[in-house]
């Protein structure tokens, strides 16, 4: 068999292909969005697979699949699992008819997320299997094992990532697709319609089968005993930080690695832990492994007690954590520290030409954002909006917050500003609340034409399918219309274009009731547009510049300014691509296109 090297990520996606998976969904989120991506890209011939607007949606069309007798997968970061758990936890009882596996992709260290919820205590709460890989020979692996566990166990498995899994890369052994036939429909309701005659029995199955699973689990292969001779220390861990172990113990200590995490096999651990007499845990984020050996009355158990709950483990945390010793060599340089460098929106961004024009105004609004590459705009000098909660919420806050302002006399108007993607995600519903409540409100649609942020992955309002076919694109314009939004209250305009923006705002500061802006430019990094401003950039004319920093004030990281010289200056012509957001800024005419 021919060996690759693979992330997680793309040998989870050799692993649907080698298992025979016929159905794929997904929302894309980071560190998950490669799964999809390269299912999409390589196996599309064999594989169904599509974003869709949300992570409930993908959720829930991945058991019809299953339930229709396709194996399917479903993935999401974690905080996407959030927005899938309805359906997730219904399916822990109905259980599947071909396999099905909900990836979830944890991030330790928010390294692009929110917060840092360790997503397995969500399968003892779903009533779901739980399988951990700890490297991409792994993913590819256990995710094959997933789809015999579901069939098997009748049971949706949730495989638990996390992003040092997701993205780390390493030799991957493939083989061969299984062409698993899909299975035939039968009408079951009892099994799959879950009114609360048919829930109650199906919990009492669900309770059998885990139970089932847990002896299964006792010999999994999944489950491995790295047995060392002579020590009187055992470790338990899972997932990335078995990696961590190794580095530091080697085999001077007796390892249980554990794959298959819910439902836990506690005579494995029983046996396990009552042959040592120091028994240390590590695992990342909650004391999941921890609490369950508590609880069968191990006391003699380190874990959280020296190893933090917060953040990312590493080598050199776990060894210093455990052992108090530092490494012998080390790649990091003591005393010195880089600069901050906080992320900025793109030079040519769209969302900069709103925020700028919104930052002028900021006397009138209470701004709320959400998630996207717009926020980014959050940071001065833009100073976009206040708050940032999850997916929809910057228009569905709006709804309680302008009611709030009101409350205390507070003039200003509330704003809330998401993306194209956001508004197919959750901002439609969201948008609804505010026409159906006539609440008092801005709510700001940014249509850059692309899911920027995750890496330009297709939306419903895009032209192509994640597998590249043509498909017809939905209009935003169609939608917010559709709910009763008239012209009076209802602005469409090119973000950069200041005095298009100021008008919108202004308007919908006087207005009463609902209000809608959509601000439309795509992206700046979208191919065909970066190739279409292939080599447009601005010009400074030093003899007209006045030094009075009025185009520094849009926050574009292609302008500079000279301090000695006190002058402004295109310092990265490459990126900037003549958006014309800095030449309307400029009253000294200093500012040019270059080539006119």
């Amino acid at each position: 068999m021919s060996k690759q090297i693979m992330s997680g990520n793309e040998a989870v996606a050799r692993g649907c292909y080698e298992a025979g998976v016929h159905f794929a969904a997904a929302y894309p989120g980071t560190p998950s969005t490669e799964i999809l991506e390269n299912i999409g890209g390589l196996y599309k011939e064999e594989i169904y697979s599509e974003w869709a607007p949300n992570e409930k949606v993908a959720a829930e069309a991945a058991l019809g699949a299953s339930i229709g007798g396709m194996r399917a997968i479903c993935t999401f970061k974690h905080v996407g699992m959030n927005v899938a758990a309805d359906p997730i936890f219904t399916a822990g009882y109905c259980g599947v008819n071909a396999g099905l596996v909900y990836v979830t992709a944890d991030d330790p260290a928010c390294h692009s997320s929110q917060n840092e919820q360790d997503n397995r205590l969500y399968a003892p709460h779903a009533k779901l299997a739980m399988v951990e890989p700890s490297d991409s020979q792994e993913c590819k692996d256990f995710i094959k094992k997933a789809y015999e566990i579901s069939e098997q166990f009748d049971i949706p498995v949730l495989f638990r990532m996390t992003t040092r899994v997701c993205h780390s890369k390493s030799v991957v052994e493939l083989g061969e697709r299984s062409e698993v036939p899909v299975k035939k429909y039968e009408r079951r309701p009892e099994k799959y319609s879950m009114l609360p005659v048919n829930a109650r029995k199906r919990h009492v199955i669900r309770e059998a089968l885990l139970q089932d699973l847990e002896e299964y689990a006792y010999t999994s292969e999944l489950n491995r005993v790295e047995k060392v001779e002579g020590t009187d220390t055992g470790v338990i861990t899972s997932g990335i930080s078995y990696q961590y172990v190794k580095d530091v113990f080697g085999d001077s200590v007796s390892v249980l690695k554990m794959g298959l995490t819910h439902p836990l096999s506690r005579r494995l651990l029983q046996e396990f832990a009552s042959g040592y007499k120091h028994l240390i845990v590590v695992e990342e984020g909650e004391p999941y492994l921890e609490n369950a050996l508590k609880i069968l009355g191990f006391t003699n158990v380190t874990g959280k007690d020296k190893l933090t709950i917060q953040g990312e483990f590493n080598t050199r945390v776990v060894r210093d954590s455990l052992l108090g010793k530092q490494e012998v060599f080390s790649y990091q340089v003591e005393g010195v520290q880089a600069p901050p460098r906080p992320p900025v929106l793109c030079a040519g961004c769209p969302h900069r030409g709103f925020y700028y024009a919104l930052s002028r105004q900021s006397d009138k609004f209470v701004s709320s954002g959400d998630i996207g590459c717009y926020a980014l705009a959050v940071n001065p000098p833009l100073n976009g909006f206040d708050t940032c909660i999850c997916m929809g919420a910057g228009f569905s806050s709006l709804v309680g917050l302008s009611r709030a302002l009101k409350a205390q006399g507070d003039t200003r108007k509330a704003i809330g500003e998401l993306g194209d993607s956001t508004f197919f995600h959750s901002g439609l519903t969201s948008l609804i609340d505010i026409v159906a409540s006539q609440t008092n409100a801005v709510a700001v649609i940014l249509d850059n034409s692309i899911t920027a942020m995750t890496g330009h992955q297709e939306n419903p309002g895009t032209v192509r399918n994640l597998m590249g076919y043509e498909s017809p694109a939905i209009s935003i314009e169609a939608l917010v219309r559709a709910l009763g939004i008239d012209d009076d209250h209802l602005r469409i305009f090119d973000p950069i274009d200041q005095e298009a923006a100021k008008e919108a705002l202004e308007a919908a500061y006087q207005a009463e009731g609902p209000f809608v802006i959509i601000t439309k430019r795509p992206c700046a990094l979208i191919k065909e547009v970066a190739r279409a401003n292939a080599g447009k950039h601005v010009q400074i004319d030093p003899d007209k510049c006045v030094g009075c920093k009025q185009c520094m004030k849009v926050a574009c990281p292609s302008l500079a300014f000279d301090s000695e010289a006190k002058k402004a200056y295109v310092a990265d012509t490459a990126n900037c691509n003549q958006c014309g957001l800095c030449l309307q800024q400029c009253k000294f005419g200093a500012i040019g296109k270059a080539g006119e």
